[in-house]
């Protein structure tokens, strides 16, 4: 008779001095079984809201604060190789303008829904000439050591006259200077508005790991 006593009685301790307590051994499985059901629950939402929030942050990271990008062309080498992928930085101009040298990411003028990779050469309020390959700002050539020229469809001694470059616009050039589709060639304009800058490309991450200069 105490086995089957035991069988069906066990003791539940619910707290310091109430170990006295007992209940019936079929409703304390039910209550342990609506825990675990509770626990299981909140161990689901535990996680949807861990996923929830990892793509809220990478939807803000993304859309926001950096610009993950391929350069699908040559027209920037040897800075930045055919099928390169980069990291820019969207920030970069919120307190500062671009300056001469830095490789921008920005929406293509003449279709807004490409994005290109380009170097700034020529800045708001200047004049720009392009002679037999070398460029002139306000009448005197600059110095690029980053150029480079290839073999390509456009070019070498193509000139571009004399332009102004009007308020809040850019004049951007590739790298491989002879092989780049960039503000000498476009129709519509020659220039980059500020408001069509995404941002300053930082670095390339693949197919190796480097500082964009």
């Amino acid at each position: 008779m105490a086995g089957r006593i035991e069988d069906e009685i066990e003791i539940i301790y619910w707290g310091e001095g109430e170990e006295g307590n007992t209940v019936n051994a079929e409703q304390f499985k039910k209550k342990k079984r609506r825990r675990e059901e509770i626990d299981w629950r909140k161990e689901l939402l535990s996680w949807a809201r861990i996923v929830v929030i990892a793509v809220a942050v990478a939807f803000i990271v993304d859309h926001f604060i950096i610009i993950n990008a391929e350069v699908p062309s040559g027209s920037m080498e040897q800075t930045i190789h055919e099928h390169s992928r980069m990291i820019g930085f969207r920030l970069s101009y919120i307190f500062s303008k671009p300056k001469r040298g830095d490789i921008i990411i920005f929406k293509y003028p003449e279709n807004e829904s490409e994005n290109f990779v380009k170097r700034v050469i020529g800045l708001p309020g200047e004049s720009i000439e392009i002679k037999k390959g070398k460029v002139y700002i306000d009448g005197t050539m600059i110095d690029e050591d980053y150029v480079y020229f290839s073999k390509g469809l456009i070019n070498l001694d193509g000139d571009f006259e004399k332009t102004y470059i009007p308020k809040g616009c850019y004049f951007v050039l590739g790298d491989n200077r002879n092989n780049s589709k960039d503000s000498r060639f476009w129709e519509k304009t020659h220039f980059v508005t500020e408001d069509e800058i995404l941002g300053k490309a930082i670095f390339s991450y693949y197919p190796k790991f480097y500082f964009l200069e």
